[in-house]
């Protein structure tokens, strides 16, 4: 019909129309084409730009919001997967090729924070997230090392696919959750006190209880993705969680679990973030195309809040 509305938001729970979930924009922006595989897309506040990783072609990708230009941030990079950052602004890159997880120094030189546990090597860490004490956690599934596509095709060291902490003051990495079949995503609630963490191959989100001395407690499923696979994860201020579903889009659920709608990407989606000044624009990587979306929902503070919190 002329005039129709173009679908992007499904809602499949009251609470998706009544929270206005489904009111921003009603068309995707395609900010990029031409990636071989889109991954871990950052906004960086103080210079109004995206970063993104382009795996297979072993590069980070750079998007100015003030004047749209795309251009390489950084290559070779390592065959990089998830970016955050942290407390200080610095970049914290999982470098799947590298097998390791490095920060960006203000100069620009790199500092590798973890490629070992125990003495042996990391197998491709995946996605990381940074806690308001300066610690950083980060997924280590073998993703980067089944093959030379996203990676270097080796055999795993460890044995297993893991999530580990960086001690900020040691540098200790520490093993804080095992049992996974392919730890992907993981992101801290807005109080911190619990851990979300994607399994792409089990195909749900487990969460664990955060204790005062950095271990984890818990591991209880979440969610379960009925449609899609789950990938990467990201809190809006208001604790609903959205996830990267793959060819299921992207999902948005309710602090109970339940899935309250989704945002119908014509793409495989991997990795989502929110960004813009007003964090309220959703940065999604999909195969070869990054898109942006405005949303009337905000994102999540990536920086602490007054209370001494943060969420990724």
């Amino acid at each position: 019909m002329a005039g129709e509305r173009p679908q992007v938001y499904e809602i499949l729970d009251e609470r998706f129309r009544i929270g206005r979930c489904h009111a921003g924009d009603s068309k995707l922006e395609v900010l990029h084409e031409g990636s071989r595989w889109a991954e871990g897309p950052l906004y960086v506040p103080a210079g109004r730009y995206l970063l993104w990783s382009d795996i297979p072609n072993d590069r980070l990708l750079r998007w100015d919001e003030t004047t749209g230009a795309v251009g390489v941030f950084r290559s070779p990079a390592g065959h990089p997967n998830g970016n955050t950052l942290d407390n200080e602004g610095r970049l914290i890159t999982c470098e799947q090729g590298n097998r390791r997880v490095t920060r960006t120094e203000h100069d620009g030189s790199v500092t590798v924070l973890a490629d070992r546990f125990q003495g042996k090597l990391l197998n491709s860490p995946n996605d990381a997230a940074v806690r308001s004490d300066g610690s950083i956690w980060f997924s280590d599934p073998d993703f980067g090392i089944t093959s030379d596509y996203e990676g270097n095709r080796a055999e795993s060291e460890i044995g297993a696919r893991n999530v580990y902490r960086v001690d900020p003051a040691s540098g200790e990495v520490r093993l804080v959750a095992d049992g996974f079949s392919g730890p992907n995503g993981l992101v801290f609630s807005l109080d911190e006190r619990r851990l979300f963490v994607s399994d792409s191959r089990a195909n749900h989100i487990r969460v664990f209880d955060v204790r005062e001395d950095g271990s984890l407690s818990g591991g209880e499923i979440f969610a379960e993705c009925k449609i899609g696979n789950f990938d990467n994860i990201r809190f809006d201020d208001q604790g609903r969680l959205w996830a990267a579903a793959l060819d299921g889009g992207v999902h948005c659920y309710d602090p109970d679990g339940t899935l309250l709608g989704r945002l119908l990407i014509p793409d495989v989606v991997a990795n989502i973030r929110f960004g813009g000044a007003r964090r309220n624009r959703m940065f999604i990587a999909a195969d070869t195309t990054l898109y942006s979306l405005v949303m009337s929902v905000t994102g999540a503070p990536a920086l602490p809040t007054s209370s001494g919190a943060q969420a990724q």
